[in-house]
């Protein structure tokens, strides 16, 4: 195996009610976690997605058709599964200590994953690991979906694709068949994890924030993109009143709000 780990890798995949990574819920998760040594250790866990209704309750949150079509999961499927604030501390403790690895995780695992960390209140730091996103290498190598990089690379036809831990096993043998293939491509987490990382570095999950070449948080959107937030909260305090209040993701409302705090501090 060309792959060199010097901590464990976790690659994971989630099955969700959308890709609104604010507002959809997880139904079903699943990892694979590689050890330095090669054993490796998995689990899948099914999702009762939940939100918090006008009176402030827990209710169940219907999985729309248009996303069961898709994974086959169904509200049936679901009705006596855990919800993810039941499954959270299970789910931080595999990930403690390890790095990253996805199938488009740096766009849509890793930020969904993060809110629903936030909303169970369970601390799920992803800022000093190693993120490796699968898809970016493959689509600058290749430019292909999941089931097409698993028979180009594996020479195999991915069975019950769409499921958590089918796509979970396949994106693992993919990214062991890429470090094989391409002899230019770094054998280290850390060389795999900056070779599929964007172009900026986010400060945020979503990547609607990140760090300018001065090391100053900007917007990514918007009429203020490329601006740095502290100088938008100066220039126009309603913007901060209208992402706090807006549908944005709860880690990125907390960076901004974050920032804010210090500027308040500074001003004293």
């Amino acid at each position: 195996m060309k792959l060199q780990l010097s901590r464990p890798l976790v690659f994971f995949d989630l099955e969700t009610t959308g890709v609104n990574i604010a507002k959809d819920r997880v139904v079903e998760l699943s990892y694979c976690k590689l050890f330095p040594n090669g054993t490796k250790e998995g689990k899948t866990f099914r999702v009762r997605p939940t939100i918090i209704d006008a009176m402030g309750l827990e209710t169940t949150m219907h999985i729309p058709e248009q996303a069961s079509a898709v994974h086959g999961i169904y509200d049936e499927d679901v009705k006596d599964c855990p919800t993810f604030s039941e499954i959270a501390k299970e789910v931080a403790a595999v990930f403690e200590g390890a790095d990253i690895a996805g199938y488009n995780s740096n766009h849509f695992d890793i930020p969904l994953l993060g809110e629903e960390m936030l909303r169970a209140g369970v601390e799920f730091d992803i800022m000093n690991r190693k993120m490796i996103d699968v898809f970016t290498i493959f689509t600058r190598k290749e430019q292909r979906t999941l089931s097409a990089a698993y028979a180009f690379y594996c020479g195999k036809t991915l069975e019950d694709a769409h499921s958590a831990n089918a796509d979970t096993l396949a994106t693992l043998e993919v990214l062991l068949a890429q470090t094989e293939r391409y002899p230019d491509l770094p054998d280290t987490v850390e060389g795999l994890a900056q070779y599929s990382a964007p172009a900026q570095k986010f400060a945020d999950l979503a990547g609607r924030l990140a760090y300018n070449d001065k090391g100053r948080v900007v917007f990514t959107f918007g009429k203020y993109k490329d601006v740095p937030v502290s100088d938008v909260l100066v220039r126009d305090p309603g913007y901060y009143g209208w992402i706090i209040s807006g549908d944005f993701p709860q880690y990125t409302k907390n960076v901004i709000a974050n920032i804010k705090l210090q500027q308040r501090l500074a001003s004293r």
